[in-house]
């Protein structure tokens, strides 16, 4: 067990959102954290990381425990970068402890050869603890999770100062990935990521071995990497075994179940209290009346199983039917900006929508993809012609939401655009999207992004699109929503343009894509899941790469630690007699090169002696048999004690000096 939270209460202005929460994490647990908007989620993360105090009645409650061996990473606490820093001095801070570890292994390596043998076993001791955090690894680490979190290049050597705060969120979230605490708390990780990135952390993750907390409202996450998942309804929580689809099995079949005890109970109770009415005021049947009434009085009442997700009831019909070809775009530009400023994203785009396409537009934040919807409804200059044809009535949601009245109420909104709605008749509509109570008479300006959706897709119901123009529709929505609008744009048997980083409404409802990249786009004539397997192929063989140089950083690591190895005591005294040995040699070695060059150079030039191709390299004896030196191959001399001292096989060594290109005396070595 890392962690547990025991009969865990919240309020918030007077309204309880966590009521007798209790949850044990365990250390391989993979777990997702869902519920409907301002349920409680994020508050139980704080109060489990201790940002946020529970509300304590008795002893009993608010009961936090982690085990000591617990080191928890929060992705919100993780705001701290040092702007000052490059990304890659950033990453690399992590793991400050193994760099200072490595810098005094060199100490001591320096220390030994000079014959300082004291610190032999603080060297084997670190020389264990940095193998057994793979401290060689560690840049590799850094270049893999940065470059699965999309930095690379030039950008490893920018100032986190200077990206932007989706950026910066992914880069603590690698921080966080790098520091590998074992319960890994994250709320809401994917919103800033691309595709391609939410696939490469999804695969991290899955083989993280930590334990990992997620709140998240994206599903296809949750099903590729939950083991269970917890959801907070009306204060409760109550955890499911599996996945996401799991769940939503698991959850329907539990309020089957619930809903039939319920009923059962209901008709046992209305069986009993008829009983007790007919049968109390006479005489002969008072005390069996009066027992059914105590036997009514101890029933432990069923609640009505109650779930949001079947409460939403969005629909969206057309009442004239489309022509069989819908939209010809050709050779439009999609650029940003103004006057000098204006920046041309994409050039040359064309495409064809026809009746009953579900095209779904995808590409990175920021490449055009809104933008190319304003385009294709003419509200924004452009290259290039879009021609529509007749009959064609479009219905636009803009993520935003900014064609609302923000100083009209929910139900003025409506009733402004459809006049002839009664009042009774607006409610209903809005019941629908799950707009009920007070909201409906709050302004549009002050009612959260998810409600004002809501009230678009309301709008969207009333005007009767054949064309549907969608611009993220699930941003601002919870799960249940999300689940609404999904059912109600399969149904629907007009067209769809949308734009979305949902992969579940993608993979749901997208029949074609096109992709927007840097500079240009790509058409694919197939749906999500098999752009999906496109891209984990490309993953893959990233991570071949990735490992394989991983491999070649190991081997180099271990012919390292072979040769610098210092097991025992007596082989560190014969390592420090060889390399004592070497460096009197040198210096003998140094000293008769400045005591003899000049006499051997004098003793050649008057012709006293020749060279001798048999002798040792570096080395001839003149006439007297008294040893000179030849300068130039003393070098190699000293190159060639070093290197057999330190354990290299004498061929090697031979085998590179003559690779380089050295020549003695003799004309080879």
């Amino acid at each position: 067990m890392l962690a547990s939270l025991i009969n865990i209460n919240k309020f918030y202005n007077g309204k309880q959102v966590l009521n007798n929460v209790s949850l044990t994490i365990d250390e391989t647990d993979k777990i997702g954290l869902v519920g409907n908007n301002g349920c409680g989620k994020s508050t139980l993360l704080k109060i489990l990381t201790g940002s946020v105090e529970p509300d304590r009645f008795t002893e009993k409650d608010g009961i936090i425990s982690l085990a000591a061996k617990t080191t928890v990473g929060y992705l919100e606490q993780m705001g701290g970068l040092n702007s000052e820093n490059t990304v890659i001095d950033e990453m690399r801070s992590v793991f400050e402890p193994i760099h200072r570890a490595i810098d005094r292994l060199r100490e001591i390596e320096i220390e030994i050869e000079m014959g300082d043998d004291s610190a032999a076993d603080e060297y084997q001791q670190l020389s264990s603890w940095i193998e057994a955090n793979d401290g060689y690894n560690t840049d590799v680490k850094i270049r893999m999770v940065l470059n699965g979190m999309g930095f690379s290049g030039d950008e490893l050597n920018r100032t986190v100062s200077g990206f932007s705060g989706g950026e910066k969120t992914r880069l603590c979230i690698s921080r966080l990935l790098l520091e590998e605490p074992n319960l890994l708390i994250l709320d809401e990780p994917t919103n800033h990521l691309d595709f391609k990135t939410i696939m490469w952390l999804e695969d991290y993750l899955r083989s993280y071995k930590g334990a990992v907390l997620i709140v998240s409202h994206d599903r296809y996450f949750l099903d590729r990497l939950c083991t269970s998942v917890c959801e907070i309804e009306r204060g409760t929580l109550t955890r499911y075994k599996g996945n996401y689809t799991a769940f939503v099995r698991q959850r329907e079949e539990n309020d089957a179940r619930r809903e039939k005890e319920y009923e059962q109970q209901q008709k046992q109770i209305a069986q009993m209290e008829d009983y007790v009415a007919k049968n109390l005021v006479r005489a002969s049947t008072t005390k069996m009346a009066q027992s059914r009434r105590k036997q009514l009085d101890k029933i432990e009442r069923i609640e009505k199983p109650f779930h949001d997700t079947k409460s939403a009831k969005i629909r969206f019909t057309y009442g004239v039917e489309p022509p069989l070809d819908v939209l010809k775009v050709k050779d439009i530009d999609i650029s940003v900006g103004e006057g000098s400023r204006r920046k041309t994203l994409i050039e040359n785009l064309s495409f064809d929508v026809r009746r009953g396409d579900k095209i779904g537009i995808i590409g990175d934040n920021g490449i055009g993809k809104s933008t190319l919807l304003r385009i294709i409804q003419e509200q924004l200059p452009h290259k290039g012609t879009v021609r529509w044809n007749s009959n064609i009535k479009i219905s636009y949601f803009e993520q935003e939401s900014t064609n609302l009245n923000r100083e009209l109420t929910v139900m003025e909104e409506l009733h402004s655009r459809y006049p002839s709605l009664t009042e009774l008749e607006v409610r209903s509509l809005l019941a629908q999207v799950r707009l009920i109570g007070e909201n409906v008479f709050k302004e549009t300006g002050v009612i959260s992004g998810g409600e004002r959706a809501k009230l678009c897709f309301a709008i969207m119901m009333q005007e009767h699109g054949n064309v549907l123009i969608l611009d993220e529709p699930t941003n601002h929505l919870d799960l249940s929503s999300k689940e609404a609008i999904e059912e109600a744009l399969a149904e629907y048997t007009g067209t769809v343009i949308f734009v979305s980083h949902d992969r579940y409404l993608l993979s749901k409802i997208a029949d074609k894509l096109i992709e927007l990249t840097d500079g240009g786009y790509r058409e694919h004539n197939y749906g999500f899941e098999k752009y999906l397997d496109v891209l984990r192929d490309e993953q893959a063989e990233q991570k071949r790469a990735a490992d394989a140089e991983k491999l070649e950083k190991a081997a180099e690591a271990a012919k390292e630690k072979q040769v610098k190895s210092y097991r025992n005591k007596q082989q560190r005294s014969a390592d420090a007699a060889r390399k004592n040995e070497m460096r009197r040699l040198e210096k003998e070695i140094d000293d008769l090169s400045l005591a003899v060059l000049r006499g051997w150079q004098m003793r050649m030039e008057q012709g006293k002696f020749s060279v001798n191709p048999n002798l040792l390299l570096g080395y001839e004896y003149n006439k007297k048999h008294e040893l000179v030196i030849i300068p130039d191959e003393a070098k190699v001399v000293k190159e060639i004690f070093k290197r057999y001292v330190a354990g290299e096989k004498v061929k090697s060594i031979i085998d590179d000096l003559n690779e380089r290109g050295f020549r003695s005396s003799a004309g080879c070595l």
